[in-house]
């Protein structure tokens, strides 16, 4: 009997290994054929070595800097939505860490410092005037506080797009299984094939909402990007060092002498079933001499996908271009 359980054990470890092997060739072939397609949406810059992307459009005596949430691996596209109403009153510069979008992925660890390290090099690099306006979604909130930290004289404003506060980062969960979990989906083919099932596309898009106001280009630019970036490593260490960044953070002191503003979103009504986000949530405009929070109706955690117009409406106060409002 154990003889049997052995060998049923054996075939089953060989089953899965030739299956993890057609899987990692069917992902190297896929994504090799995606690179030819895959191009930059902006320019690429020297930086500390390697290159990092900046894509920037628009005009006018303001500019304003985007920092994405954690493992959007696509930026351009994720704030696209935001594009039009802004670029006829204010320069735009939407900037790819390293390991996202079309930056190269580095060796140099993610903590807090170096990031703001190199995303100052970026601007000057690029050619970005301050003072800036930075508008940051979720735990970019970490790196657009510590800028203005480190480089005050550099920063105008901040707006939080359903931005986590240091606090709440500090004590969360160990969440470094998730980027781990991304990166074996994507090794081994399988999330590539998912793609091949109908409805998971639809499923993903509505899932998060990411995907809500983007031309079709967009999606399929947003695919590419997820099966070739998703749960590397610079992703993975920025996940696992979040905590220390948050308390880097912390420990930079507030509150800052800039004015922050704050959108919430009201996850169609269940906001208050996350008490501890909520709570977080209405504490972060203490982090500026004169922060506020808005609640916005009809909205989840992608909220510029939601409302963006309300997100064009707060930038365009910050950059000192009420005129357009009217």
């Amino acid at each position: 009997m154990w003889r049997l359980v052995r060998k049923i054990i054996l075939y089953l470890l060989v089953i899965l290994v030739v299956l993890a092997g057609l899987g990692a060739a069917y992902q190297w072939y896929g994504s090799k054929q995606d690179r030819k397609t895959y191009r930059p949406t902006g320019k690429l810059y020297n930086v500390a070595g390697s290159k990092m992307h900046l894509y920037s459009e628009g005009s006018g005596d303001a500019t304003i800097v985007f920092a994405s949430g954690w493992g959007t691996t696509n930026p351009y596209a994720d704030f696209y939505p935001l594009y039009e109403g802004l670029k006829q009153h204010v320069k735009i510069a939407v900037y790819d860490r390293f390991g996202y979008g079309y930056s190269d992925t580095t060796d140099r660890k993610r903590d807090i410092n170096m990031i703001t390290d190199e995303i100052h090099e970026l601007l000057q690099a690029s050619g970005q005037k301050p003072p800036y306006i930075f508008a940051a979604h979720s735990m970019g909130s970490l790196e657009t506080i510590r800028y203005a930290q480190r480089f005050p004289e550099e920063v105008k404003g901040i707006l939080l797009i359903e931005g986590g506060s240091p606090e709440y980062y500090k004590s969360s969960p160990e969440l470094s299984l998730i980027p781990w979990m991304q990166k074996g989906l994507r090794t081994f083919g399988i999330l590539r094939a998912l793609y091949h099932v109908d409805g998971f596309a639809k499923w993903l898009s509505d899932e998060s909402n990411g995907e809500k106001l983007l031309p079709e280009e967009l999606k399929e630019l947003n695919r590419k990007a997820l099966l070739l970036r998703t749960g590397n490593r610079n992703m993975t260490d920025e996940m696992s060092q979040s905590r220390e960044n948050a308390k880097m953070v912390l420990e930079g002191g507030k509150p800052l002498k800039i004015p922050i503003t704050v959108l919430t979103a009201d996850y169609f009504g269940k906001l208050d079933d996350d008490q501890s986000w909520a709570d977080s949530e209405a504490a972060l405009p203490s982090w500026s001499v004169s922060g506020k929070q808005t609640i916005v109706k009809g909205s989840s955690h992608s909220l510029h996908s939601f409302q963006p117009g309300i997100v064009v409406d707060e930038l365009l106060q910050l950059a000192g271009h009420a005129e357009a409002l009217e």
